[in-house]
């Protein structure tokens, strides 16, 4: 084991001690760490968007001790060390790539099956029943739902091709426009459900695809308020719907120019 893994881990002992330790870090649970566990995925991610190493070093510091966090938790109740987290991924990493540690054959073209076809029988091991197992809950929305068509898509439960999607976001529309108050949460719902088939029939990753639609818009609104010098608020929706073509005319200007020195 490395020095400062071992450090790290040393600390974490010294903070759950029960007498001398941090009361905050004694009195959490696995319930109670997870949210910040996702924060910390999610800081990593934004980290490695932003091209920022120093940042990424740090952020994936933060992520290794939510690890240990929660390693940390069950050894105190007798359930499982950090080593066994190690050796648990370690396995699975063995057994997952057997032509690099077990002298099969690399897969070739087939990679993508026979990874997905492991992973099946990881599932099937662990008492999996149904196609849809072992897609979390906790997953974004939007993430969640792209895994629960493809697993199904692995099962032939898909469309063909692009239009049966499309005809479907056109029919959720139309039922969220004629739903009566407490129907529109789920014809909502159906209607996201079937924006991310669409976008998923076209090749396209649903969540990263509103990820940069959200920088998108985040970029373009902050130039429409230095545009409005401060007033933005104050003008009426015309005035702000003409900085907000400004904005994208001046971002076409700035691509074209772009492309021209390219």
């Amino acid at each position: 084991m490395s020095k400062q893994l071992d450090r790290l881990l040393r600390i974490m002992v010294a903070l759950r001690d029960p007498q001398h330790g941090c009361e905050w870090d004694r009195a959490q649970r696995f319930e109670t760490i997870v949210p910040h566990t996702i924060e910390e995925a999610y800081e990593v991610a934004d980290a490695v968007a932003r091209g920022d190493i120093a940042d990424i070093r740090d952020e994936l510091g933060d992520l290794l001790f939510q690890v240990i966090f929660q390693a940390r938790i069950a050894e105190e109740a007798g359930q499982f060390t950090f080593d066994d987290v190690a050796r648990s991924i370690s396995d699975k990493l063995e057994a997952r790539h057997p032509h690099i540690f077990a002298g099969e054959e690399a897969p070739g073209e087939a990679r993508d099956e026979r990874w997905e076809a492991l992973k099946a029988a990881e599932r099937a091991e662990k008492g999996a029943v149904s196609a849809l197992d072992g897609v979390a809950r906790a997953l974004p929305a939007l993430l969640r739902a792209e895994k629960l068509q493809k697993r199904a898509a692995r099962e032939g439960f898909d469309w063909p091709d692009t239009l049966g999607p499309a005809d479907k976001l056109a029919e959720e529309t139309a039922e969220l426009a004629a739903a009566s108050p407490d129907k529109q949460l789920e014809e909502a719902g159906d209607l996201l459900f079937a924006a991310v088939n669409l976008v998923r029939a076209y090749g396209t990753k649903a969540e990263e695809a509103l990820r940069a639609a959200n920088d998108k818009f985040e970029r373009r609104y902050r130039a429409m308020e230095v545009l409005a010098g401060g007033g933005f608020s104050r003008l009426n929706l015309d005035e702000q719907e003409a900085l907000w073509q400004q904005v994208k005319a001046a971002e076409r200007n700035d691509l074209d120019k772009s492309n021209q020195i390219g």
